[in-house]
């Protein structure tokens, strides 16, 4: 299964970031943070970007 979610809370974690932190980072809300890790099914790719540079990192995409 693709667990988007799953993986940028990690991130986050990782990043040492609350939810809070985070939204604070992208002109958004806690509550939108939340949204994003437990329902990212649907994430598009430039959010996911926007995330990837507010926690130090860089996406990647891979096709297998």
């Amino acid at each position: 299964q693709f667990k988007v979610g799953v993986m940028l809370r990690h991130a986050r974690e990782s990043a040492g970031l609350t939810q809070e932190e985070l939204a604070r980072r992208l002109r958004t809300k806690k509550t939108a943070i939340s949204r994003i890790e437990n329902h990212a099914e649907d994430i598009k790719l430039s959010t996911l970007e926007r995330v990837a540079t507010a926690l130090g990192k860089r996406l990647q995409v891979h096709i297998a």
